[in-house]
């Protein structure tokens, strides 16, 4: 969890087994008022969405022991209304298909830009970010394609 966290703050779970990544965008994420959950184990989060609700979650494909694509699985059977961004550190078609045909809101590769990711977490997240200084707005279908 962030140290500072406002209690009307969106949750936002974040699933690395990276700790700089989590670190790195955690803070990003919190930077925009979320409230960040973290989890360095696929098994973790899983056990964490039996007990909460889950809005939105920040998915890595390639962790060990269990997979993005294994805990995604499980997470669509148990809260199907929870969005998905999955982020990856490398390109893979099959991976990039099956998380798409599953429903996820985007699929992008490490290390993604900043407001591109923030654009995407607001727009899962069914509202617009809050700057007027960002890029362009991105519609459904470039959420998909976004790399």
């Amino acid at each position: 969890m962030t140290p500072v966290e406002k209690s009307d703050a969106e949750i936002v779970c974040l699933v690395d087994d990276d700790p700089l990544v989590l670190r790195s965008t955690g803070l990003l994420l919190a930077s925009e008022g979320f409230a960040v959950r973290q989890f360095d184990k696929g098994e973790d989060f899983i056990a964490y969405v039996g007990a909460h609700e889950v809005p939105l979650v920040v998915l890595d494909i390639w962790m060990e022991e269990m997979t993005g694509l294994e805990v995604l699985a499980r997470l669509c059977a148990m809260s199907p209304q929870t969005h998905v961004v999955v982020i990856t550190g490398r390109e893979d078609t099959a991976a990039r298909i099956t998380a798409t045909q599953i429903g996820t809101v985007a699929f992008l590769i490490k290390p993604f830009d900043d407001e591109q990711f923030l654009e995407v977490v607001h727009r899962a997240l069914g509202h617009a970010p809050e700057s007027s200084s960002r890029k362009p707005s991105l519609s459904a279908p470039d959420l998909v394609r976004i790399s």
